[in-house]
């Protein structure tokens, strides 16, 4: 994985996990979801995006994020390396399976 994509993915997830520390869950899913579009082929990192977005959607009391997290991390395990929706942020509140815009930013990290 080239050095500045996993410094990307491991800025997103450090963010996210103080954001989610300070209880500030609404402010870590917006760093989850950048953490999800740039992990998407590495399948642990893709399934620690969404099990972040589940405790996000717990802080909440976000019932559809919880639930809606709990197959993702599942399919996120079994199918990243085969097929995964480009530039989908994660979250329950988007089909899984719907290819989404990338920012210009993502895309110079993802190329």
């Amino acid at each position: 994985m080239r050095m500045e994509l996993q410094k990307a993915i491991d800025q997103a997830f450090a963010q996210a996990l103080l954001q989610l520390q300070a209880r500030r869950a609404s402010e870590a899913l917006v760093w989850l979801e950048r953490a999800h579009i740039l992990s998407q082929r590495r399948p642990l990192l893709h399934a620690r995006s969404h099990w972040l977005m589940l405790r996000a959607g717990w802080q909440l009391g976000d019932g559809r994020e919880v639930l809606g997290q709990m197959p993702r991390m599942v399919a996120a395990l079994l199918f990243s390396r085969f097929w995964v929706p480009s530039g989908n942020t994660g979250r329950a509140r988007v089909s899984a399976l719907r290819p989404m815009p990338i920012s210009e930013e993502l895309r110079r990290l993802l190329e």
